[in-house]
């Protein structure tokens, strides 16, 4: 009983995101992944060995947004995580941990709340034309819309609309703060994040550094930091840790070729993707360029005119 705890703890944590609390997949970071995370309440034990999922959990599945778990759970961790998925939604078919209860502040919510599942579980589109819908339905988007939607996001749609441009900022401010020490930085007095989403000032960047700049802050920085070091908000939640680029201990063993390799083929175990697909070689040289003008000089590169 204490495993199959320990294993719910660590699927909470780290596994939810994606296969849902009840290991269904039907959660929104799954409406945008292509192929959709596995869905545990179908899947029969015998179809799935324990084996496969212990490999899978620690190596990732190449092609998909499954990620190798083996720098960040040891071996009993995965183990522990695994048997409770088998035991808790391939066998049981129990629903794990519920969120809409009394004590989280929702009283009756099977009833209560009934008429705006269908926008909350996608059956209805959020932006059906209003007067296709019925009475009932229209109470039910009120419903969605004034209780819902912080959480269920935008459910389903018929129009994605213009997809948001994300861009890296440290949140959030009001001196909040997961780390132990709690330490606010002294550029905004708010939070020990904020000072490396600032872009560095570098005068007389070559034309080659510049358009790597512009590159890095719409691309890299979300993880990395503007600055570099991998110790924005984002930065300090990802395990391990996006590389400290201005780490001389690190950089000062770095050449063209290794740090070209990293970019474009992406780092195993990590949440550093190939960007072999997104970038092309110049643009790969202009970041590199700049990689090594802004952070640390990298042997081989040179900046370009």
């Amino acid at each position: 009983m204490a495993a199959h705890e320990r294993g719910r703890a660590i699927y909470n944590f780290r596994c939810y995101y994606c296969h849902g609390y009840s290991g269904n997949a039907k959660t929104l970071a799954a409406t945008f992944l292509t192929p959709s995370p596995r869905d545990f309440s179908t899947t029969s034990p015998a179809t799935l060995s324990r084996k496969t999922m212990l490999m899978t959990v620690a190596h990732g599945s190449a092609g998909t947004a499954m990620k190798a778990f083996e720098n960040t759970l040891t071996e009993e961790e995965i183990a522990l995580v695994v048997d409770f998925v088998r035991t808790e939604f391939m066998e049981r078919k129990a629903e794990n941990t519920r969120y809409h209860t009394p004590e989280n502040g929702w009283p009756d919510h099977e009833k209560k709340y009934a008429p705006a599942f269908p926008f909350a579980r996608g059956d209805i589109p959020i932006d059906t034309p209003w007067e296709s819908l019925s009475v009932e339905q229209q109470q039910g988007k009120r419903v969605f819309m004034h209780s819902c939607i912080s959480c269920h996001d935008r459910a389903k749609v018929l129009d994605e609309g213009v997809i948001w441009d994300p861009r890296p900022v440290s949140y959030p401010r009001n001196s909040y703060s997961h780390r132990a020490d709690g330490r606010a930085d002294t550029v905004t007095g708010a939070t020990p994040y904020a000072e490396h989403d600032m872009t560095l000032q570098i005068a007389d960047l070559t034309l080659l550094e510049k358009e790597g700049e512009g590159l890095w802050l719409a691309n890299c920085a979300f993880c990395h930091a503007a600055d570099g070091t991998g110790k924005n908000w984002i930065g300090s939640f990802l395990e391990p840790h996006p590389r400290n680029l201005t780490d001389e201990g690190f950089m000062s063993g770095m050449t063209r070729e290794r740090l070209r390799h990293s970019i474009r083929e992406g780092l195993p175990g990590t949440t550093m993707p190939a960007w072999k697909s997104v970038l092309s070689e110049p643009q790969l040289e202009a970041v590199m360029a700049y990689i090594s003008r802004a952070f640390h000089p990298v042997a081989g590169i040179t900046g370009g005119n």
